[in-house]
């Protein structure tokens, strides 16, 4: 199980990585939400994969580690906040620059098409 978990998180890191490093907002955008599922991930195991365990005390006799969970929590709030922050920005690049290029810039390869 613990194998399945961590192939899954570094799957999430590699193709936010790769989203990361694309020209436009949009997979950028991407990019980010799936790192900071990643992250979440990692924070979640950080506190044992327990199964049937309680994370309130007095449940049971094994009781899982309430920290992580609560530090999931932030974090998901948290990377909502800066999706819809980052999503905004994305749109206003877009309406003051007229691309959604992430360096505001359209390659050479680009412009000649719409040339043609």
């Amino acid at each position: 199980m613990e194998l399945l978990y961590a192939s899954c998180v570094g799957l999430l890191v590699t193709c936010g990585v790769f989203l990361i490093l694309r020209a436009r907002t949009f997979p950028v955008v991407l990019g980010l939400t799936m790192l900071s599922y990643a992250v979440n991930l990692f924070l979640f195991s950080s506190g044992r994969l327990a199964l049937n365990e309680a994370a309130v005390l007095g449940y049971s006799e094994a009781y899982a580690d309430p920290l992580p969970q609560a530090l999931v929590l932030t974090a998901i709030v948290i990377g909502f906040a800066m999706t819809a922050f980052v999503v905004i920005l994305a749109i206003r690049g877009r309406a003051d620059l007229g691309n959604d290029h992430v360096n505001g810039q359209e390659t050479s390869k680009n412009k000649t098409k719409g040339k043609a």
